[in-house]
This record gives structure tokens, C-alpha cells and sequence, in this order.
């Protein structure tokens, strides 16, 4: 069997991956021969061009259409003070192009949409999402699921990131795990929630690792398996997830509207209670209704107790949604969610159905958390 030839440059370039039994020769010659796109040159897309430049992979493009500001440079690690104003994905190619010769970088300063979707995805194999908007990450969902690219998943808000590889040989795909995405309208923007500046860097490596290992065919990939990770106590679980093969029969790719629900936005204002407000009405109100409305393998992981389990998918069709028979139209009913932003979207739905004495749990459980012991 005939040995992949590398150049002396690369040769020295990748001795360190060379070294390694599991990828050697033949796993460096795969990912010179891939080609992988990423979706956002900010906060996770830096890490992920980083490391997969350095690993080299044959042929790297990137898409993003924003100019560089100042707040970005608390994270995003590819840019420097002097970029500011420059595109993005133009000053990520070159200052991507010099750390390593033996890579090609394609930059594609446009945004997103379902009309370049296909012309943009159609020459890579591997899709990573590092966009930190719901529509986008619905849009780049769907266009994997339709063009059968692999789709490597991560987000973040504040202290917390997680990480997932869809599309993966008939396992889950985005909408598996979000069947439905909140409205714009109550989408906090990172200026409003902040982030840690570290935590892209964290949750980037563990992209392009999965990444890596893809081409490589090393290691378990992430798919089927949620992978969390909370900076403030470095614990990470990983919480299994099944497919819902329903949503491998995607045809056409969604609108990128504004709002990336259809649902609209009849109140001025949600009422808000915090976890100690909260804690003090369930000691005093025994016939308050707590409704969670994450998915299911987030209630396992925690949950305050005693509550309902109203999915956010079941809201999207007010026409079926089933509260229970012990909750009436004026019965106090305090919503939460994770941190705060689905369970409002449910707040809207049950207020336009005439449930008007609701509270929405202001930081979600994640604020609970870090108010109360999980006991």
C-alpha cells in the first residue's frame, strides 16, 4: 500500500498528528482532502477556524457578513483593534491564510439565506454552525438535512455552552432537540445576556474536535448525545436524545423572517418574578400552577418541584394545547424555562388565550440554581 505523501513542510507542520497511531498518515491525509464550512466568524466560529486550520483541513470556507466592533474583541480572538469596521470573514481568511500555507480559505461575505444556502453548502461536506441566532440555526438545519451534510452544533449564553453533531447517519437533527424556535421578539441579544469571554473558546475546541473526528473516523461522535457544559462549575453532562424521523423529510428551506416564529407578539409587557418571589408564592399559594415548558430531556436533568410539563412544542398549536384540568383561565401560573426566553413565547401564547394572572420566571431555572441548592 502506497504511503499518502506529504511535503517536507507538512511533514513538520502535522508531526504531531503524524505521531499519533490513531491518526498518522492516513487520518492527516483525510482531512487534507476535506472540506468543511463554517457558519459565523464570531465568538465559536474563531476557536473552530482556528484549530481546523491548524489541523489541516484541505479547504475551509467561511460565512458571515458582519464588520468587526469593538465588543467583539472580548471574544473573538481572531481580530485585532485595527480590524474594526473591516468584514469579518474577509480579515479571517487572511489572517487564517498565515497560520498555515497548506490550507485553502474560501471567504463568503454575504448573509445566509435561503436563497444561497444550496450554491454556498453544495461543495462541503461538513456544516458547522457557530451563528448565534435562532433563524440561522434553523435554516442551516434544514439545508444539511436537505443536501445530507453533517451538521456540528454549538451555542452559547452567558456561562453555558453546548454541543451536538446532527444529521449523523440517520441520528437527531436540530429540531429533533428545538422542535420549535421562540419568537425574535423575546431573544435576548448577547449585548443584553453577555458571555463569558472564555466559554466560546471552550465550546469552539470541542466543535472542531468533533469535527476532526469525523474525517478521521476516531473516537464516539456526539451524535444522539447532547453535550453541556457550565463554566462556573466546570460540570458537563451529557443528556441522550432521540430522532424524530418526521423531521428527515424536510423539502424546502424556512424564510428568513424577522421573526423566526409565526407567532406575533399581543402584549406590551410580561410580568416577571424572581426564583425568591417565586419560592415565598409556592410556600404561600398551594394552588399556584409552576408550568415548565423546556423538552423533556431537560426536565431530567432538573426541575423545580412541584410543576407541570408543557413542552414548548405543544404551544405551538393553541388549538390542542392540553393544560391541565386544575389549571383555570384565573389561576396564577408562573412559566419557566431554561433562562428565561421560551417560557415567554409560552407566556404570549396562554395570555391570547385568555389566561391573563401569568408570570414569567425571570433567569429561568438557571437562576434558581444559582439562588437555591438543587437539594
Amino acid at each position: 500500500m502506497t504511503s499518502p505523501v506529504f511535503s517536507d513542510s507538512e511533514k513538520q507542520y502535522y508531526q504531531r498528528h503524524l505521531s499519533l497511531e490513531a491518526i498518522g498518515d492516513v487520518g492527516q491525509m483525510r482531512l487534507k482532502k476535506a472540506s468543511v464550512l463554517v457558519i459565523g466568524a464570531g465568538g465559536l466560529g474563531c476557536p473552530v477556524l482556528q484549530y481546523l486550520v491548524a489541523a489541516g483541513i484541505g479547504r475551509i470556507g467561511i460565512v458571515d457578513c458582519d464588520r468587526v466592533e469593538i465588543s467583539n474583541l472580548q471574544r473573538q480572538v481572531l481580530f485585532f483593534p485595527e480590524d474594526i469596521g473591516e468584514l469579518k470573514a474577509l480579515v479571517a481568511q487572511k489572517r487564517l491564510s498565515k497560520y498555515n500555507p497548506h490550507v485553502t480559505i474560501e471567504a463568503f461575505a454575504e448573509r445566509l439565506s435561503p436563497r444561497n444556502a444550496a450554491r454556498i453548502f453544495n461543495s462541503f461536506e461538513i456544516i458547522v454552525d457557530g451563528s448565534d441566532n435562532f433563524p440561522t440555526r434553523y435554516l442551516v438545519n434544514d439545508a444539511c438535512v436537505i443536501m445530507n451534510k453533517f451538521l456540528v452544533h454549538g451555542s452559547i449564553f452567558q456561562f453555558q455552552g453546548q454541543v451536538s453533531v446532527f444529521n449523523f447517519q440517520n441520528g437527531p437533527t436540530y429540531r429533533c432537540l428545538f422542535p420549535e424556535p421562540p419568537t425574535q421578539n423575546f431573544l435576548p441579544s448577547c449585548s443584553e445576556a453577555g458571555i463569558l469571554g472564555v466559554l466560546p473558546g471552550i465550546i469552539g475546541s470541542i466543535q472542531a474536535s468533533e469535527v476532526i473526528k469525523l474525517i478521521t473516523g476516531i473516537g464516539e461522535i456526539l451524535s444522539g448525545k447532547l453535550l453541556l457544559y457550565d463554566a462556573l462549575s466546570h460540570e458537563t453532562k451529557i443528556v441522550n436524545m432521540e430522532a424524530n424521523f418526521e423531521n428527515q423529510n424536510i423539502q424546502e428551506l424556512p424564510e428568513m423572517n424577522d421573526s423566526c416564529s409565526s407567532q406575533k407578539q399581543d402584549i406590551e409587557e410580561v410580568n416577571e418574578i424572581n426564583p425568591q418571589e417565586l419560592k415565598e408564592l409556592m410556600e404561600k399559594d398551594q394552588r399556584l400552577a409552576v408550568i415548565d415548558v423546556r423538552e423533556s430531556w431537560e426536565r431530567e436533568i432538573d426541575s423545580i418541584a412541584p410543576s407541570f410539563h408543557i413542552p414548548l412544542d405543544e404551544f405551538s398549536n393553541p388549538e390542542t394545547l392540553m393544560i391541565p384540568a386544575q389549571v383555570e383561565k384565573n389561576s396564577k401560573i408562573v412559566l419557566f424555562c431554561k433562562a428565561g426566553v421560551r417560557s415567554k413565547l409560552a407566556y404570549e401564547i396562554l395570555f391570547s388565550l385568555g389566561y391573563s394572572n401569568l408570570l414569567n420566571l425571570k433567569g429561568g431555572i438557571t437562576r434558581w440554581n444559582q439562588e437555591f441548592s438543587r437539594g
